[in-house]
């Protein structure tokens, strides 16, 4: 490995996530307010996430007197502060959270949880919301939900009893002993520290409306001040020698004839999908050679021994879409059997900053030995960032990240390794800084 280039700091548009409370009372719409807020904004990085996921796990006892209808679940006491906490701090730093998942019906907490990562906005919602200070220090706006007595009883005996196998009977006695009398206690007073009241749920079109401008403007200021952020990485970039984890393929006679070809207009795609397999497994071939290897003799065949090396870790790779797609047929013909993921990232047209859509990762992806990413053209390194942020922030270690592409430009690749000085980067050709995605397009035939 090279030498380092010195640290610079990056944030993605989902570090620093903006939380909002939403409290209430049991059954006074919080979730359905929580949804319609989510719903008039029609964006996919506003995330819901309930209290409800933070039940302690019972004790026998405790399930005993549950499912009795006899335990309080609208205490403080019932809810694991420390774990919420925990995981909205994740969230807060950018990072991925697994996120508990309770059932109701069995009064325990289930093995398998929820993973939930890169919201730019989350909403928490439960009638706790606004209870635990550690929990309002991390809010950046507090929301009470407010409703009738009545009507949040007959929300609750609807609910509880379609959806959590509960018995009238059972609904009525634990609203009368454990849900009013805690919430003159423990709910009511959030109401006095909300920063809003929002009266009639999802009735409330101006309450929504607020709240949903309140979060466009938290995400335009977000967007500016990460491609602020990008522009000044690319500005210290500029001024920057190529690093030396920038390896770039062996100019032979053999590799500029293929360049020769692929630039050629005049190449049928036919040809020209033959040549970029074939450089795109020299780029990978190149990129294996930091896969950890161990010494391992065998017999030949002729009674020798030859002290030759062994893998000692797996290799996988994760396209980023669409055009990674492009690298999959020179990547399988030297690693067949190679487990692939897929990253989805936009840029938007209205203010040319990438935006991540979609992330499918190898299972343990931490574990593997190298990490391959793969997209045929790195211009400014935007994409490049996030998509590396992503699989760091997934536990990938920067040393075993490998960063795989046709051609790229000497900003984006200084701007890439200023932040992540661990990664290296395979490129077949060097180009210019801000060249137009032409490759894929040609690879694809669309």
């Amino acid at each position: 490995m090279g030498s380092e280039m010195p640290r610079t700091h990056y944030s993605p548009p989902w570090g620093n996530a903006s939380i909002i409370g939403v409290a209430g009372s049991s059954g006074s719409g919080k979730t359905s307010l929580a949804l319609a807020i989510v719903a008039s904004l029609n964006l996919p990085w506003v995330v819901i996430l309930s209290m409800d996921s933070f039940y302690k796990p019972l004790t026998p006892e405790q399930s005993k007197a549950a499912f009795r209808n006899e335990f309080d679940f609208d205490s403080p006491e019932a809810i694991d502060f420390d774990v919420l906490v925990d995981r909205l701090r994740e969230i807060k730093n950018g990072k991925v959270a697994e996120v508990p998942v309770y059932s109701f019906e069995k009064h325990a907490r289930l093995e398998q949880t929820t993973t939930i990562y890169s919201p730019h906005v989350l909403i928490l919602e439960g009638i706790f919301a606004l209870h635990d200070q550690r929990v309002l220090d991390m809010l950046d706006l507090k929301i009470f939900a407010e409703a009738d007595s009545d009507l949040c009883l007959s929300r609750r005996l609807v609910r509880d009893v379609k959806e959590r196998g509960r018995d009238i009977e059972g609904c009525i006695k634990q609203w009368f002993a454990f849900v009013k009398p805690n919430f003159n206690k423990y709910v009511a007073p959030q109401r006095e520290i909300a920063d809003l009241i929002v009266p009639r749920g999802i009735e409330n079109k101006v309450a929504i409306s607020m709240v949903s401008s309140q979060i466009q403007s938290t995400l335009a200021l977000k967007s500016s001040q990460h491609q602020l952020e990008l522009s000044r990485l690319g500005k210290i970039a500029e001024n920057t020698p190529l690093s030396s984890n920038a390896l770039v393929l062996e100019q032979t006679k053999q590799v500029k004839a293929i360049h020769t070809l692929l630039m050629d207009p005049t190449t049928d795609r036919e040809e020209f999908i033959f040549y970029f397999d074939r450089i795109v497994g020299m780029c990978v071939e190149k990129a294996v050679d930091f896969l950890p290897f161990t010494p391992f003799s065998v017999i030949t065949p002729q009674e020798n021994t030859y002290a030759g090396l062994k893998k000692t870790a797996d290799i996988c790779a994760v396209v980023i879409l669409r055009g990674g797609s492009a690298l999959e047929t020179g990547l399988r013909r030297n690693i067949p059997d190679c487990r692939t993921g897929r990253i989805l990232i936009q840029t938007n047209y209205r203010t040319g900053e990438p935006e991540l859509h979609y992330r499918a990762l190898p299972a343990n992806i931490a574990d593997h030995g190298l990490v391959l990413v793969l997209d045929p053209q790195m211009s400014s390194g935007a994409a490049a960032l996030m998509s590396i942020k992503v699989l760091v922030d997934h536990g990938v270690p920067e040393d075993k990240i490998v960063f795989v592409a046709y051609m790229a430009g000497r900003v984006g690749v200084n701007r890439v390794l200023r932040v992540f000085p661990g990664v290296r980067c395979v490129i077949a050709r060097m180009g210019d800084d801000m060249e137009n995605r032409w490759v894929e397009t040609r690879y694809l035939g669309c």
